[in-house]
């Protein structure tokens, strides 16, 4: 495979990963070219069966592109059905890392994401999981776990571990 960099003088450029957890086969073109569609070049995935559920596939990617690539991608892809995948971006000197998480059930989780990788959660946020456990509609626990993606993580970890030992494809943005 031909690797290609480019980056806009403009936009920070950054990396991330997108996971395909699980998708019928009739999907697979249609989100390489979505995918492509974001990064700006066309994308040619391998596709191996996925043993967690029956009749779907997986695959992983790795990409470059401009910072903001990684909500582009999940926002290509959100709300198609009997599709499950996350993506995560790099945080860059002027942008926050991101991970987002997507199922047909529960929708898209977005979470900024730090320099290591760990979630972190807006004040704001966490004043309203307290708020909301204080008028009795939930607990603080329940609510934070919401804030982690944690509901998310449950239903995708099934699919991650039959997965695993899967390559990873490597894909710049061509500006």
């Amino acid at each position: 495979m031909t690797t290609r960099t480019a980056t806009r003088p403009t936009a920070a450029a950054t990396r991330g990963l997108f996971w395909v957890h699980s998708a019928p086969s009739a999907l697979c073109p249609h989100i390489e070219w979505a995918v492509g569609g974001v990064l700006g070049v066309a994308t040619n995935l391998d596709w191996i069966p996925q043993p967690a559920q029956s009749g779907t596939y997986r695959t992983e990617l790795s990409w470059t592109g401009a910072a903001g690539s990684g909500a582009a991608i999940s926002s290509a892809l959100r709300g198609w059905q009997q599709l499950r995948f996350e993506v995560t971006e790099e945080p860059t000197s002027s942008t926050e890392g991101a991970r987002f998480s997507y199922t047909p059930d529960l929708g898209v989780f977005h979470a900024v994401t730090g320099l290591h990788g760990d979630i972190m959660i807006p004040e704001d946020r966490l004043k309203a999981a307290v708020v909301k456990s204080a008028l009795g509609d939930t607990t603080v626990l329940v609510e934070i776990d919401k804030l982690l993606g944690k509901p998310w993580d449950d239903e995708l970890e099934t699919f991650r571990y039959a997965g695993e030992g899967a390559p990873v494809r490597w894909l710049h943005q061509v500006v």
